[in-house]
């Protein structure tokens, strides 16, 4: 009598560490292609509506000067929320920025201002903090708060500050500062004036090419390269070094952290204190380069449209800057052109929702399909019946990109897992 052996198979080889967390990530060549169909796509419908101004370098410099106090926002909501802190106060620390931005800065010089902006942006994150961190107040109570106060602080100092004084014979009064002197710009030399003279060619695709590429380029604020360094600085802070992986651990599981000897409540602390520079920041952005001077009302809430920036970024850097670029585009399309130029825009809205619908059907989701199908016939119908989008719903245009893009990209967010989450130390014991 023989016995039976069963051979046991072997263990499955461990998955590579990060393997699941790479799974779907883009890589640069497919990022660069992406773009480039962008560019084609775009450079059909300036084609076939005759609006030049679609990929003007005039019109990508001022969607850049638009998209950079929208990203530092998205940025500010980007430190915070990677600790576990919701920052809904991120309007009401870019009106600090821009109010002690142009207060320091037309008595002193901008780069003073700019330091005075990130200061009292600075501030708004401290007292919040203080307020969720230490004392656990509910999140978003404490940032609706912030931007109450902010806004009623700002307008009883300007006040007194602005309308009187040396301040009033200089031009300031209750609702704007003194002019504030121009930061530097700049214009890559050679490369500015041959990316414009393609430009006019109009040819398909190297002419839009060369209108995008000669507005990176041309009447670039200082500013601008300080708000680059930051971007690409919080990446390798947040994903590449050991801090950023102790602060980001503070948002995903606070417990574990502190069972790993993490001191949560001083990550956390710095992470809000630091989204609140970053949104003041943002603000002397607005107060310094496109105006020189500080205005009531200023912001004219790019702090909630740079949280869903990050929204829509799912909660990383790059994405991020993707969608601070495509509010600030939009931003700037109704301010430069208005009617017509948002007018073509419904055609080329019209290509993204056959697209999506294409998609969605493709994957069996005939429902958001057939509703994408809809609203693509229903916006190409708006397109041909009419010439020109109404004032009314120009002005309107970033806000309904931003609804737009947050609908469409809502199925793929994962926000940090105790993100909004009161915690107290100890909690896990």
């Amino acid at each position: 009598m023989t016995a039976t052996t069963t051979q046991t198979p072997p263990p499955a080889a461990p998955k590579a560490a990060g393997a699941k967390g790479r799974k779907g990530r883009l890589s640069f060549p497919v990022i660069l292609l992406i773009i480039a169909a962008a560019i084609a796509l775009v450079s059909v419908v300036r084609i076939i509506t005759g609006q030049d101004q679609l990929t003007a370098q005039g019109q990508i410099t001022a969607a850049l000067g638009l998209a950079v106090p929208i990203g530092l926002a998205g940025l500010a909501g980007l430190w915070s929320e990677r600790s576990g802190v919701v920052n809904i106060g991120l309007e009401g620390m870019m009106i600090l920025g821009t109010f002690f931005g142009a207060w320091a800065g037309w008595q002193t010089n901008p780069w003073v201002g700019v330091l005075a902006g990130v200061v009292g942006g600075a501030l708004g994150g401290l007292i919040h903090a203080i307020a969720t961190v230490t004392f656990g107040v509910d999140h978003i109570i404490s940032g609706v708060a912030i931007n109450i106060l902010a806004l009623g602080a700002t307008q009883y100092l300007a006040k007194l500050w602005f309308s009187t004084g040396d301040a009033a014979t200089k031009g300031g009064n209750p609702k704007q500062s003194p002019p504030i002197d121009s930061l530097p710009s700049f214009d890559v030399p050679g490369l500015s004036d041959g990316l414009s003279s393609i430009e006019k060619h109009g040819w398909f695709f190297v002419s839009d090419l060369a209108g995008v590429l000669g507005g990176l380029v041309t009447d670039v604020s200082a500013l601008t390269l300080v708000a680059v360094v930051l971007f690409v600085g919080s990446f390798f802070l947040l994903w590449r070094s050991p801090f950023g992986l102790r602060l980001r651990s503070c948002g995903e599981n606070p417990v574990a952290a502190e069972s790993l000897g993490v001191n949560v409540y001083l990550y956390k602390y710095i992470a809000v204190i630091a989204s609140g520079g970053l949104a003041g920041l943002g603000g002397a952005f607005l107060a310094m380069v496109p105006t020189h001077i500080y205005l009531e009302g200023q912001t004219g809430g790019r702090g909630y449209i740079g949280l869903a920036a990050m929204i829509f970024g799912n909660w990383r850097v790059g994405g991020l800057a993707t969608g601070a670029g495509l509010f600030g585009y939009s931003d700037a399309l109704q301010l430069r052109n208005g009617g017509p130029t948002v007018h073509a825009l419904l055609l080329l809205l019209v290509v993204l929702l056959v697209l999506l619908a294409a998609w969605k059907l493709w994957k069996r989701s005939f429902w958001q399909g057939g509703v994408s199908l809809v609203v693509g016939a229903l916006v190409l119908a708006w397109y041909l019946l009419t010439d020109e989008v109404p004032s009314e719903f120009v002005g309107a245009t970033p806000y309904v990109v931003t609804l737009l893009v947050l609908s469409l990209s809502a199925q793929r967010l994962r926000m940090p897992k105790a993100d909004g989450m009161r915690y107290r130390k100890g909690q896990g014991k």
